[in-house]
């Protein structure tokens, strides 16, 4: 929760003081442009995901192998390279996200309140800065989260405030903010959930969050080196092929695709290991904390099982920690963010949550 004010507080600070950034760099449906909330490698990342292991509902197999992690053309971002060799053992991961349903039956079992259900306590968070820092307003010491909201006309990629608003009583219970349902709505992704939040669920559910390699190898789907979970197609090329932004971001979606915000689980097909939304719809946390330099930290030995650094460090924030990402949403485009590469990497705040937040689970095999 200190980060969450922290953040509100840094945002309101810096909001005059925005750079301008390489248009590779941009990441308007990305962390960087969210505010937080307060080689000639042998792989066989084209095996069969086959086994004699049970099957366990609702999870797929996934047969452990060498991969070649990270980007291995010229769109990733500066924190995909250098492509590096990574050898994983078997697991098992949810074939879609965790649904309003399946967090719903957390809730109920537990009790548990979400991060974004909670109020900041200035008297704690203040603690965090100088003395004399003014407080800030009320209006943002209550239960919130942040929602898309796509201004009437075009705005500058650096100005995420135009699109990102806190709502006071936003969550995973009312989405869109306080009147809003998910009634109707329980094979949706559950959003608005934090890493903590997350991490409290697959605890309960005896799995955990995948790890960052794990989570990108499941992606490519027995695919080596291509770009997309689905292969070398564009993804508004042919048939739609996940639930991302078509059109002129942020003042126009199209819905080609057919959704405008959130799409229900297995709405597009899977991928060649039968795994559901691994491209756009809702960002996922993983395990990892966040290192901008962390692949620099890979040589030509083959990586086994590695489970992200020991701490986090953010260029951009470099006071404040944060957790990995994967996968794109629904605010993904090709003209700033290609989120929905299997390449691509987001970080936040552990205890930062929106509207295209979520998560799935892994289980590791003989568990």
């Amino acid at each position: 929760m200190k980060n969450i004010l922290i953040s509100i507080y840094l945002i309101l600070t810096t909001f005059s003081q925005a750079q301008e950034k390489p248009a590779q760099e941009l990441m308007s449906c990305c962390q960087e442009s969210i505010p937080d909330r307060f080689a000639g490698l042998k792989t066989n990342v084209n095996q069969s995901a086959v086994s004699a292991e049970p099957p366990i509902e609702g999870m797929k197999f996934i047969k452990g192998g060498i991969y070649k992690m990270g980007s291995s053309d010229n769109q990733g971002r500066r924190d995909e390279y250098p492509t590096h060799a990574v050898e994983l053992s078997d697991f098992y991961i949810d074939e879609t996200e965790v649904t309003n349903a399946q967090f719903a039956a957390f809730v109920k079992a537990t009790g548990y309140v979400t991060t974004a259900e909670v109020a900041p306590d200035w008297e704690e968070i203040k603690l965090q800065f100088p003395a004399g820092t003014p407080k800030p307003h009320d209006s943002l010491l209550v239960a919130s989260s942040l929602v898309f909201s796509s201004p009437k006309e075009m705005v500058s990629m650096q100005n995420y405030q135009s699109w990102w608003v806190w709502k006071k009583n936003a969550n995973w219970r009312q989405p869109e903010g306080e009147g809003s349902s998910i009634e109707g709505k329980g094979d949706f992704p559950v959003v608005h959930v934090s890493w903590d939040d997350a991490n409290a669920y697959a605890k309960w559910a005896g799995k955990r969050l995948p790890t960052e390699a794990e989570w990108e190898f499941a992606a490519r789907g027995g695919l080596d080196e291509q770009p997309f979970t689905w292969g070398m197609e564009e993804a508004e090329a042919g048939k739609a092929k996940a639930n991302t932004w078509q059109g002129t971001f942020p003042i126009k979606n199209t819905i080609w695709d057919a959704y405008e915000t959130l799409a229900p689980a297995k709405s597009f097909e899977a991928n060649g290991y039968g795994l559901y939304d691994m491209a756009g719809n809702v960002w996922e946390w993983c395990s990892d904390w966040y290192d901008a330099n962390y692949y620099q930290n890979f040589d030509e030995a083959i990586a086994t099982n590695p489970s992200g650094p020991n701490q986090g460090y953010d260029p951009d924030e470099p006071n404040l920690a944060k957790r990995v990402l994967r996968g794109g949403s629904f605010l993904c485009h090709s003209s700033y963010c290609s989120g929905y590469r299997v390449a691509a990497r987001m970080k936040a705040s552990p205890d930062t949550g929106s509207q295209h937040t979520g998560f799935r689970c892994v289980m590791e095999v003989g568990k």
